[in-house]
């Protein structure tokens, strides 16, 4: 589709690659973030000859786009290669350990504290396809397929993420999510969860194992489609960031930790571009004044 001519995009922050840049191509200013996280090629052998540069922004392609791993462009390293690597990513934990650490500098910059003091927790369900795994039937939302366990901080960033079967009732998958980051976060105190978690067993079992305060927040009686409620509107809000990858849109995965995963590379990449913006937006001080407007 063409572009507004009255309303032209914003330019682009440098990238220095060979080819020509993808929407979802890391800049050099974000490249420079991930690099310094990357684990160093092992010794031994024979060098690396793959740019880890462009693994990546297959992997990111890949999510944003939602196409198969041997659909990606021929422009990226072989398909083999990028699915190699993200598995490898998945198994040793590294691609965890990049989105923990992204996630305490992302708050930091937003003159947060690292750590939250409070979280909210959701549990979505999304159908699958015909790759199999794990499935099972949402009787509320009528979904067959998966669902996503996810707890977020105040500012929507995913603190912990467990996909099950969807038949799997929400404060039933609430006790795996929330136990993920039990004696990690040493500042939570508060949980805000929906409705159907507000079971007794549950809230005393956040209180006496994790010290935290299960809070429930309702909707009104009476209120019928969507509402933005107070405190949890921000993990709302996170599904809508997810949303944006087309590959989230659909559990396509055949095993629940590379769903799991996923989530956490979209994250990745919301993240570092929330920390070295792609586009280059003026301020308003430095938009070019118009000469007509001068002269009168």
């Amino acid at each position: 589709m063409p572009r507004n001519p009255k309303h032209p995009c914003p330019p682009r922050a440098a990238t220095t690659q060979p080819r020509r840049a993808d929407d979802t191509d890391l800049t050099d200013a974000q490249w420079a973030i991930l690099q310094t996280l990357l684990p160093p090629a092992p010794g031994g052998g024979r060098p690396r000859t793959t740019d880890l540069r462009e693994v990546l922004n297959a992997i990111l392609y890949l999510l944003r786009t939602g196409c198969g791993w041997r659909l990606l462009p021929q422009d990226f390293p072989p398909a083999g290669t990028v699915y190699d690597s993200f598995k490898q990513g998945r198994r040793d934990g590294t691609i965890t350990r990049i989105h923990e650490t992204l996630r305490a500098r992302v708050r930091e910059a937003s003159e947060h504290d690292p750590e939250p003091s409070a979280a909210s927790l959701e549990s979505p369900s999304v159908k699958t396809t015909e790759v199999g795994g794990i499935q099972g039937f949402d009787a509320g939302k009528k979904v067959k397929g998966r669902k996503r366990h996810l707890v977020v901080d105040t500012l929507g960033w995913v603190m912990a993420v467990v996909v099950t079967s969807a038949g799997v009732q929400d404060y039933h998958g609430a006790k795996p999510v929330l136990a993920t980051i039990r004696g990690r976060c040493p500042r939570l105190k508060v949980v805000w969860a929906d409705a159907i978690d507000e079971k007794q067993w549950l809230i005393e079992w956040v209180r006496s194992e994790c010290g935290w305060e299960l809070v429930i927040i309702k909707r009104s009686d009476g209120e019928k489609g969507f509402k933005l409620l107070p405190k949890r509107w921000v993990v709302e809000r996170t599904f809508a960031w997810l949303g944006r990858s087309r590959r989230l849109s659909k559990d396509y995965e055949k095993l629940p930790e590379t769903s799991e995963v996923m989530i956490r590379m979209a994250m990745i990449h919301i993240m570092v571009r929330r920390l070295e913006p792609t586009c280059q937006y003026c301020l308003a001080s430095q938009k070019p004044v118009d000469e007509d407007s001068q002269a009168a």
